[in-house]
């Protein structure tokens, strides 16, 4: 008898929704979040709510573009990759040879132990 198994296909592929992939999901809906707190609290304000709506309308909009846009140019994990290359120096200037000859010292002390 043959058994029937399920194929699992996208096993180990990144999450995406409508174009939108892996942690910019998370990025859209904070900003859908921070909008909304936004909106209420200038509604609470008493500022026009005609004004609020255009407003908040725009900002979305603007977010929803933004998002969609980084999430094309960096995919998956680029953004993490861009971020974490501006933090590494471009160059170690050393003006002394101290450093070296310490660490040598440190070095050989440490395996006649």
């Amino acid at each position: 008898m043959a058994c029937i198994y399920r194929i699992n296909k996208g096993v180990n592929r990144p999450v995406e929704f409508k174009g939108l992939k892996a942690q910019y999901i998370w990025y859209l809906g904070g900003g859908v979040m921070v909008l909304l707190i936004i909106y209420a609290g200038l509604y609470f304000m008493a500022v026009n709510q005609y004004l609020c709506l255009v407003l908040i309308g725009a900002l979305g909009t603007g977010l929803v573009v933004k998002v969609y846009e980084l999430s094309n140019k960096y995919g998956e994990h680029g953004m993490m990759k861009a971020i974490a290359k501006k933090s590494v120096p471009k160059l170690i200037k050393c003006n002394s040879r101290k450093v070296f000859i310490e660490f040598s010292k440190k070095v050989i002390l440490k395996r006649q132990k």
